[in-house]
């Protein structure tokens, strides 16, 4: 019998493809995404009981489409209850069809979880609303984590989500890929949805774990595809090598306890060797194809991290040249952020230091925990421990994420330990 993780692992995996699945069926996004909820449930309770069936994705295809269809007619109920003269009958393919009826296989028209990823990705939506929506559709995170991410209260984010929804059924959007012009213009949004699914899956940003693997291995599952579909694309290109060259670091970044290791400190030789050429070779062949772009430049900045034989030999001054080529196109804090650091590393604490100050006034990173935690890095390198101890507890506060809070707090414990504290 598996165990909860591996079923929650599994689970996982598959409630992006079933809920792709219903839509392209049934439409109906925000009830199809309701009915998936509810066979993810009753798997997780009957699963590690009984027993995986041979194929569970079809078998949590036919438990959520028995429940859509009990959903629709509780709906179809409610409106004719409520307002039998203004409320229009539903149309009769409105209803699902007889749970006995097979349900088309995904193969039929490709990979349903891009299809579902582009359709969240409307132009009918905000940028704002395509990334939440996404995130909770196809990432699988929570209204919370995906209000972390954006830094807006979780009831805000609850309610775009919503709306989100909404605009989706409203639209009549067939559960298609987008061709020519249509999918350009979603292709920015899908692309950052992507980083964000990464990046939470990479470092996330709340519970006991410092990394989710398995939302960063989706998202660089997500990526290839889109790859595969446009390989021409320096952007996508760039967004793979990306991924790739970042998670190729991450075997060395926890210890045996868990424990968050910077990487200064990683042990190199655990590094996925395989993940690190093919990114390398992405990237520079994406470089060489025009048109700069943010995902490139990142990518292109991760490369010179994973090929410096050592800390000590990393080229701090490419790093620097790098970042300041990627402000120019990119107005983030934390570009700015991760740029003073190589400006430290490469000039000195003090100039990082210095630069720091400039970005306490904007709104966007003051109440971020990594803010601090680079300025508490920056004072320890400059020798003033008890000013690093101080904002390493701050930053210790303001994050979620317990590796990073024990992590924080034993910088400032082994500082105040320190011969050489006041």
């Amino acid at each position: 019998m598996p165990g909860a993780d591996e079923t929650e692992d599994l689970l996982r995996e598959l409630a992006p493809r079933v809920l792709g699945a219903l839509v392209r069926r049934y439409g109906h996004f925000a009830i199809a995404e309701d009915a998936v909820q509810e066979a993810l449930l009753a798997a997780a309770t009957q699963w590690p009981k009984e027993g995986v069936p041979d194929e569970p994705r079809a078998w949590l295809v036919t438990v959520a489409a028995r429940r859509l269809t009990d959903l629709l007619r509780s709906e179809q109920a409610r409106r004719r209850r409520e307002d039998a003269v203004a409320a229009r009958r539903l149309p009769d393919d409105w209803l699902a069809p007889p749970a006995d009826q097979p349900v088309a296989r995904a193969d039929d028209i490709g990979d349903d979880t891009l299809v579902l990823l582009f359709m969240c990705c409307h132009p009918s939506l905000s940028p704002a609303a395509q990334i939440a929506l996404t995130l909770r559709a196809v990432g699988g995170l929570t209204t919370a984590e995906i209000s972390r991410a954006f830094l807006v209260p979780e009831g805000t984010m609850t309610r775009r989500i919503t709306r989100a929804k909404h605009r989706i059924r409203d639209s009549g959007l067939p559960f298609r890929l987008p061709s020519g012009p249509e999918r350009a213009e979603r292709l920015g949004a899908v692309l950052h949805v992507l980083y964000l699914i990464f990046n939470e899956g990479y470092a996330s940003t709340s519970g006991p774990e410092l990394q989710r693997a398995e939302l960063a291995a989706e998202a660089i599952r997500l990526a290839r595809i889109v790859h595969r579909l446009l390989p021409g694309d320096a952007e996508v290109t760039g967004l793979l090598a990306l991924m790739l060259l970042t998670d190729a670091r991450r075997p060395a970044r926890t210890g045996r306890d868990g424990a968050l290791i910077p990487m200064a400190e990683q042990d190199r030789g655990l590094w996925n060797a395989a993940q690190i050429a093919e990114g390398v070779e992405l990237v520079t062949g994406a470089l060489s194809r025009g048109a700069l772009g943010p995902y490139q430049l990142q990518a292109a900045i991760a490369a010179v991290h994973d090929e410096a034989p050592s800390a000590e030999e990393t080229d701090w001054a490419q790093i620097t040249a790098l970042y300041e080529l990627l402000m120019r196109i990119a107005d983030n804090p934390m570009v700015a952020l991760n740029h003073t650091v190589a400006v430290a590393m490469s000039r000195g604490p003090r100039a990082g230091l210095d630069r720091l100050e400039r970005l306490q006034s904007d709104e966007r990173v003051a109440g971020d925990h990594r803010l601090h935690a680079v300025r508490a890095h920056l004072l320890e390198m400059a020798g003033d421990h008890a000013a690093a101890c101080a904002s390493y507890e701050e930053a210790a506060g303001l994050t979620t994420s317990f590796p990073q809070q024990r992590y924080l707090r034993a910088r400032a414990a082994r500082l105040r330990a320190s011969p050489d504290s006041p």
